[in-house]
C-alpha cells in the first residue's frame, strides 16, 4: 500500500491511501466510512499501531474516488524520531570522490526542521554557493529495534520513499562535517509517499534517477549500495534504539555536481526531479533567498 499525509479539499490535514497506479487517493474519513473501521486521525497511529492490517484485511471495499492534485501532499510522517543519513554509501560515488568505502554504517543526523514536502520549493539562503543534489532511497522503520541480526532486520521496516538530501558543498567542506551544510530548513524533500514493503520485495535492485532542468544527472541502482539495507539497519540498531518512523537514507549513487570535472552546482529556478522504481517521483523548485 502507499500512504500519504495530506491537505484535503478543505485544507485540513489528514492520510489518504493511494492507489496502486499512484494516481488516485481515498482519505482517512472515507476509509472509516467504507470499510466501517474507525481507523485513528494519526497518521503514526494508523501505520504503526495495527490500523493499517486491518484495513488490508477489507481493502477490495475501498474506492479511490479523488485524483491525486485534489491534494496537496505533505512530507508522508511528521516529526519522526531520527532522520540517520549515510554517507559514501555507493560505489560509484565513493569512488568519484576518491574515497574508500567503509564496512561500517558512516553517518550524519539531518534535523526535522529540514524536512519538506515532495513537491515544495527549497529554499536556499543566499550564503550558500555550491549546492548540490543527492537522490537517496529512505527506509522508514516500523517497529522498535535493537541489536538485530542482518537476517531479521527487514521485518523492521515498515516501507520505503524518495529522500532528497540536498547539500550546501561549501559549508561541507569548511565545516569538514556535514550536519550545518546538510540540515538546513527544507533540504530535505521526501515522499512522495510512503510505499509499505510488501510492494518492494527487492529493495536493492530500484533503478534510481535524477533529472536537473530535464537533464539526467544521476541513472544507477540501489543494487550499487555499499551496505545493504538489512546491513545498515543490524549496524545501525548496535548503536542507537531504532524507533517507528524514523528515516534512514541509504546513500547517494555517482552523478552529484560535486564530482563533475566542471561542476554544476543548482541555480535559481532549477528544477530537480528524482525518481524511485516501484516509490513514485518527487519534483522541486530551487529558490535562493
Amino acid at each position: 500500500m502507499k500512504i500519504a499525509r495530506i491537505n484535503d479539499s478543505k485544507f485540513q490535514e489528514t492520510y489518504a491511501l493511494v492507489s496502486e497506479d499512484g494516481k488516485r487517493l481515498v482519505t482517512r474519513q472515507e476509509i472509516q466510512e467504507q470499510t466501517g473501521i474507525p481507523v485513528p486521525p494519526s497518521i503514526k497511529d494508523f501505520m504503526f499501531n495495527g490500523w493499517l492490517d486491518e484495513v488490508r484485511k477489507v481493502n477490495d471495499r475501498l474506492t479511490f474516488k479523488h485524483k491525486l492534485e485534489e491534494a496537496r501532499l505533505l512530507v508522508p510522517i511528521p516529526n519522526p524520531p531520527k532522520i540517520v543519513c549515510l554517507a559514501f554509501n555507493y560505489y560509484d560515488h565513493a569512488r568519484d570522490a576518491g574515497l574508500t568505502p567503509s564496512d561500517e554504517p558512516v553517518i550524519f543526523l539531518k534535523p526535522r526542521t529540514a524536512l519538506n514536502k515532495p513537491y515544495g520549493e527549497v529554499n536556499c539562503p543566499s550564503f550558500v554557493t555550491r549546492l548540490d543534489y543527492e537522490a537517496e532511497l529512505a527506509v522508514v522503520i516500523g517497529k522498535r529495534a535493537k541489536n538485530l541480526s542482518e537476517e531479521e532486520a527487514l521485518d523492521y521496516v515498515f516501507g520505503y520513499m524518495i529522500f532528497h538530501d540536498v547539500s550546501a558543498r561549501d559549508i561541507q567542506f569548511k565545516d569538514k562535517q556535514f550536519t550545518r551544510g546538510k540540515g538546513i530548513d527544507t533540504f530535505a524533500p521526501c515522499g512522495p509517499w510512503i510505499t509499505t514493503k510488501d510492494e518492494v520485495p527487492d529493495p536493492q535492485n530500484l533503478i534510481i534517477t535524477t533529472k536537473v532542468n530535464s537533464e539526467t544527472r544521476q541513472n544507477s541502482s540501489s543494487s550499487n549500495m555499499v551496505l545493504s539495507i538489512k546491513r545498515i539497519i543490524s549496524g545501525l540498531s548496535r548503536t542507537m534504539t531504532l524507533e517507528p518512523g524514523d528515516i534512514i537514507s541509504t546513500g547517494t549513487p555517482a552523478g552529484v555536481a560535486m564530482s563533475m570535472k566542471e561542476p554544476r552546482y543548482l541555480k535559481n529556478g532549477d528544477i530537480v526531479e528524482i525518481a524511485i522504481e516501484k516509490l513514485g517521483s518527487i519534483r522541486h523548485k530551487i529558490l535562493f533567498q
